[in-house]
């Protein structure tokens, strides 16, 4: 049931894009997803200085997406200022997103 809730919740996302990495990037190990991925990207952005910004939802993440070089391996359009809740959730669901997943 909460498995449905987290699938139905992330399917509602406002993206206008497809969240998936891209078949040239190298899956990550299923073992990267969960808590420790979510921990991962936080201490991401607390390192870059971003949680702040992140937390208010004033981050562009287009500006860490490139399907080759990541770190985010997805293309996103100017402008996507997600939640902070939005992006721990794709750290759940989608690890291979995120470099720091790996």
């Amino acid at each position: 049931m909460k498995r449905t809730l987290v699938t139905a919740a992330l399917i509602s996302l406002p993206l206008t894009v497809a969240l998936s990495a891209p078949a040239q990037a190298a899956p990550k190990p299923a073992s990267a997803g969960g808590g420790a991925c979510a921990q991962a990207g936080l201490d991401t952005l607390k390192s870059l200085d971003l949680l702040q910004a992140a937390a208010a939802k004033q981050v562009d993440y287009s500006t860490l997406a490139d399907p080759v070089a990541g770190p985010i391996f997805t293309t996103l359009p100017t402008g996507s200022f997600l939640s902070l809740g939005q992006v721990v959730k794709l750290h759940t669901s989608s690890p291979g997103l995120f470099a720091w997943c790996s």
